[in-house]
């Protein structure tokens, strides 16, 4: 028994550790889809939908171990690293085939188990589609994404499609039957029987593994489009994209091959982390920017069917000053037109936190500048911010925003017009009951007000917008820290 556990202790306990792993893997992402965010997607596939993700996790643990067993240099250093430190864990190297075969193995038995999991999703998505009782909740929820700007639940959009079409014409259906054929010749052809009579077929469709991996990578790319067109050529794509995981007033680079396989573009998040997709509001004042507004339907009268979208490549989120919004106790939030994009992921990320009751949020008070040139500037945003402004009156939270926003320049027949409206309840421009100001802000008053408001109070200044403004309210934190009131500057940076 001694000599046993001896020469077979290390290589057991590795294996138990692995299986262990593939357990965990498999009832933890089994779990998570049993959430109630999932719970519309559950109400068409039932558990189905755990059973094909849980062993999409583990299939992807065990095809990032089968190629380290094989991985000749890789041995060798390891087995010149270790074999003066211990000659059991440097004979265990010698089993790599064997535990190389064992991932196999375990590939095998998940892929079949994903493979089984996606056909009963398929059938139930057909029948959810082909549903006779139209007031059932599986066909309520296949009927969400016919609107316009709609997202789907229900990816078969028509109770006249064919399923073998289907299959093929879907990414992760074309990409799953090439790695499923590619993985049945690389085990049939691995059998002993065929790699010694005929080691040419077992050596040649083990190359297969190149189409195997590549199909997998393009089987997870789970970036997923939306778009939404805003008034003044503004466009939103809300994406989703497995792994994604994002803070406030976070940026990230985008490329769209279809347009440039060079030209990498940085656009700040406008959603917050609360919400189950990113997003980003591009206006369109380029060469760049204009084609992407033309690919994703921008010109035409009708509605962008979903395959007929650009692909995108995403590269982040990273970082900037904006992330340390919440650190504070008093924010002073400044945006100069397009600039305003970061702090609309702050203030819907702050809604998010009170509707949830967060406790672990400092900030106790908000004041938001916007500073536009142009009234169409407006219209994108104005939504939002009229949102937030009922929500926090229903919520009896009015005092928490303050908000200003600016006209710096205007046209006489605009300016006649807004005298005209100037005693409506709402403002005639961004439809708030908080009236638009005309011109710029005094700063020397707004920093001494919140100054008076909050003493011995740290407030945290949040600037994105040109180098003139930045410097003027730079100055002004200066000057303005005094009396047990600090202002502590921070300005976004691309």
């Amino acid at each position: 028994m001694g000599n046993f556990a001896a020469n077979e202790g290390l290589s057991i306990f590795v294996i138990l550790v692995w299986l262990g792993i593939n357990a965990f893997l498999f009832v933890h992402f089994y779990m998570a889809f049993l959430v109630d965010r999932f719970y519309y997607t559950r109400v068409i596939l039932g558990h189905a939908l755990s059973w094909a993700r849980a062993p999409a996790a583990c299939l992807n643990f065990n095809c990032m171990l089968i190629l380290l067993p094989v991985c000749r240099n890789l041995l060798s250093f390891l087995r010149g690293s270790i074999q003066c430190c211990s000659r059991t864990a440097a004979r265990q190297l010698d089993r790599n085939i064997t535990f190389h075969k064992l991932v196999a193995y375990m590939i095998a038995f998940h892929t079949a188990v994903h493979i089984i999991a996606h056909l009963f999703n398929f059938e139930r998505f057909m029948d959810a589609q082909l549903e006779a009782n139209s007031s059932s909740l599986p066909h309520v929820l296949s009927l969400i994404g016919n609107k316009d700007n709609e997202s789907f639940l229900n990816p078969i959009r028509s109770n006249e499609t064919n399923p073998t079409i289907v299959m093929f014409t879907t990414v992760a259906g074309l990409t799953g039957v090439v790695i499923t054929l590619a993985l049945i010749l690389i085990i049939t052809s691995s059998m002993e029987v065929i790699r010694r009579s005929y080691f040419e077929v077992f050596w040649f469709t083990h190359h297969l593994f190149i189409v195997f991996f590549i199909g997998l990578e393009v089987c997870t790319q789970n970036l997923t489009i939306h778009v939404v067109m805003h008034p003044s050529k503004t466009l939103e794509l809300q994406m989703k994209k497995k792994g994604f995981k994002m803070e406030v007033g976070q940026y990230i680079f985008m490329q769209c091959p279809s347009i440039s396989q060079l030209e990498w573009h940085p656009f700040t998040l406008t959603s917050a982390p609360e919400e189950d997709h990113f997003s980003v509001h591009i206006r369109i004042v380029g060469d760049w920017t204009q084609a992407l507004y033309s690919a994703c339907g921008g010109d035409k009268t009708g509605v962008q069917d979903a395959w007929e979208l650009p692909k995108m490549a995403v590269d982040g989120p990273f970082g900037t000053a904006s992330e340390d919004v919440f650190r504070y106790e008093v924010v002073m939030l400044v945006g100069a037109g397009i600039g305003v994009t970061p702090f609309a992921s702050i203030l819907k990320s702050v809604w998010y936190k009170h509707v949830q009751q967060n406790t672990n949020v400092f900030t106790k008070k908000i004041y938001f500048y916007w500073l536009c040139p142009e009234t169409q500037a407006f219209e994108w945003f104005a939504d939002l911010l009229q949102s937030l402004e009922r929500q926090m009156t229903e919520k009896h939270m009015r005092d928490f925003l303050s908000y200003n926003i600016y006209l710096t320049r205007w046209k006489d027949a605009e300016a006649a017009h807004l005298r005209v409206q100037y005693e409506a309840e709402n403002d005639p421009i961004t439809g708030l009951k908080q009236k638009t100001l005309y011109g710029k802000p005094n700063w020397d008053n707004e920093f001494n007000t919140i100054a008076t408001s909050h003493p011995g109070c740290k407030v945290g200044v949040f600037l994105c917008g040109p180098q003139a403004l930045g410097k003027s309210l730079e100055k002004q934190c200066h000057s303005q820290s005094q009396g047990g009131t600090e202002f502590i500057f921070n300005k976004e940076n691309f």
